[in-house]
């Protein structure tokens, strides 16, 4: 099988190498790369959401041991501190102690011996003592200058690993925030996807509606028309017309009226004659 894998590389190779000759390469890379990007664009959102919580998660193993790694250094640059402080001591009492065995020397200068606790010392005894001393001293000194050397640096970088690891926990931090936030927006969106998606016939609805609606102006004309035929029908009079009076008080009236104007007439007629016949 390994023989047949082997061949069957060599052999696409080979053909490669025939169709585009230089180019294959470039030609490979660009279809791996298509592949690759569309194999991306069709991996849903929710699994890439999934995909990002899990690698916020392996940070913690890091971070675990970066925070072990800080609090052993701590605790060593304690110690380192404390062996410094230490030395200083030391230093400061080989100091003194050198200081005083000179200031014996000085002061007394043609001494054979020297008083030190209580006991006499030759002083070519003390003057080899202090000779050392002092020797020793000076490569304590320079011990301690390196040891405060050494301090500065490991506590530097010990600040450094105090500052990354905080940034590290901070930027944890806001990766969950934001993932906390695309998850949301990506609720809302298929919310909003759902809500698009439904399909309502809502035809019937409609039609349904229209039928109310022509029942109902059905009806208004109908009540309309009532109305006006209503308005048509006799109605009984509250008072009688002018035409209707009664026609016994017409007749009287009109002939009463013409009966006084003839009366009227006939007695002037009747004087006229009267008047006449006197004169004859």
């Amino acid at each position: 099988m390994l023989k047949k894998g082997l061949f069957l590389a060599t052999a696409g190779t080979l053909l490669l190498g025939l169709c585009f000759g230089r180019n294959a390469m470039s030609y490979v890379k660009t279809t791996v790369n298509k592949v690759s990007e569309t194999v991306k664009n069709n991996v849903s959102i929710g699994y890439e959401l999934d995909r990002a919580r899990q690698m916020i998660k392996d940070l913690a193993p890091e971070i675990r041991h970066n925070m072990q790694l800080i609090a052993k250094e701590e605790i060593q640059v304690q110690q380192f501190e404390k062996r410094v402080v230490q030395a200083d001591k030391t230093l400061s009492r080989d100091r003194e102690e050198i200081l005083r065995m000179k200031a014996v020397l000085d002061q007394n200068p043609g001494a054979q011996t020297l008083e030190f606790g209580n006991r006499n010392y030759p002083v070519h005894r003390v003057n080899v003592d202090l000779a050392n001393r002092f020797k020793h001293y000076k490569k304590s000194d320079e011990t301690s200058f390196n040891l405060r050397k050494v301090l500065d640096a490991r506590q530097r970088t010990l600040a450094a690993a105090r500052e990354k690891l905080n940034s590290m926990l901070a930027a944890k931090q806001q990766l969950e925030v934001d993932v906390e936030n695309l998850e949301a927006r990506l609720k809302m969106v298929e919310v909003a996807q759902t809500t698009s998606e439904f399909d309502f016939d809502d035809s019937h609805l409609s039609r349904t509606k229209e039928l109310i609606n022509d029942i109902n102006t059905r009806i208004e004309v109908s009540a309309r028309l009532l109305d006006v035929q209503t308005d048509f029908h006799a109605r009984i009079p509250l008072e009688l017309p002018e035409e209707m009076e009664d026609i016994s008080d017409q007749i009287t009236e009109y002939f009463t009226t013409d009966g006084i104007e003839e009366e009227g007439d006939a007695s002037i007629a009747t004087e006229s004659l009267a008047s006449q016949l006197s004169l004859h």
